[in-house]
């Protein structure tokens, strides 16, 4: 018998739908995953069975068969884990029919906690237009996924507590729709403090109009990031795309910054990096991800 769990992926900025098959066979306990996935896809073996077992469940001793599908599409990360478990319980029985309509995504500990992953919102995004209803993520990131909205999103804590809700046992809350304050934007510098540097603040100003890209080029202390600095402070508030879009690109990069970037991030996007001047690379082959990055002097 073949299960399939519902889940997501990431590419580059955006996410996708992905299919975990779980199927259970006889023969030598063994237990492969396959589809593309990346040495942490591969890693979720040892977290899922110490998973299974710490939650109470058994984990079945047979030849154990994990597609990712699309399997052309490269996997990576540990988002993977949830899926697979749940895979593997409804396989063998100790699970009831998933809901077709609902996804599941998170990292697994040995415990069977479940550990935040990065790019919740694009994933969320994904999961909408793919005509997903509910969605399951770790409880930290339950506040982001509810931005996506039209979605019944639940964050558990952990293994036990998703099971029980699936079984019937303790139904879970679904997550409240999260409404992220209004940065105070009184203590970022100020756009009409600049004195002289008129040919720059003209081309910004024009810049910050027609939503144009910006290059400063000049000697060191000319006034380059004093100027990006202050460039926010005359940027238009974004609109909900949009900042859900910028705030996208956070979500990817890693744990969001404090205050959270929605409704208008443009003041953290353009914050700049002071130290550092020598490019650097990514390894071949890694997933692509949101950096800032100095250029190299």
């Amino acid at each position: 018998m073949v299960v399939t769990v519902r889940s997501l992926g990431l590419s580059g900025l955006e996410g996708y739908p992905v299919f975990a098959e779980c199927f259970l066979s006889g023969g030598l306990p063994a237990f492969d995953i396959v589809g593309l996935p990346d040495a942490a896809v591969r890693e979720a073996r040892e977290r899922v069975r110490a998973a299974v077992k710490n939650c109470g469940a058994k984990f079945p001793v047979s030849r154990i068969t994990v597609n990712l599908a699309p399997a052309g599409t490269k996997k990576a990360g540990t988002v993977y884990d949830l899926p697979i478990l749940l895979g593997i319980l409804a396989a063998n029985g100790d699970l009831p029919p998933l809901p077709e309509d609902a996804a599941f995504l998170g990292e697994l500990s040995l415990t069977g906690s479940l550990r935040g992953v990065t790019g919740v919102l694009p994933m969320a995004l994904a999961a909408r237009a793919a005509g997903i209803r509910t969605l399951y993520v770790p409880a930290e990131n339950a506040a982001e996924a509810t931005l996506a909205q039209g979605l019944t999103v639940y964050g558990p804590k952990d293994v036990t507590e998703l099971l029980s809700h699936l079984r019937g046992e303790t139904p879970l809350a679904p997550a409240p729709a999260w409404e992220p304050e209004a940065e105070d934007l009184s203590a970022l510098p100020d756009f009409r403090d600049v004195m002289g540097q008129e040919n720059a603040k003209r081309a910004l100003e024009i810049a910050a109009a027609g939503g144009h890209n910006v290059l400063l080029i000049g000697f060191p202390g000319a006034g380059k990031s004093m100027l990006a600095r202050r460039l926010p402070s005359i940027l238009p508030e974004l609109t909900r795309p949009e900042a859900l879009e910028s705030s996208a690109v956070w979500s990817i990069a890693g744990p969001p910054p404090d205050p959270p970037p929605l409704p208008r991030p443009a003041p953290q996007l353009l914050r700049l990096r002071s130290r550092g001047r020598r490019a650097s690379h990514a390894p071949r082959g890694d997933q692509p991800r949101p950096q800032r990055r100095p250029l190299p002097g």
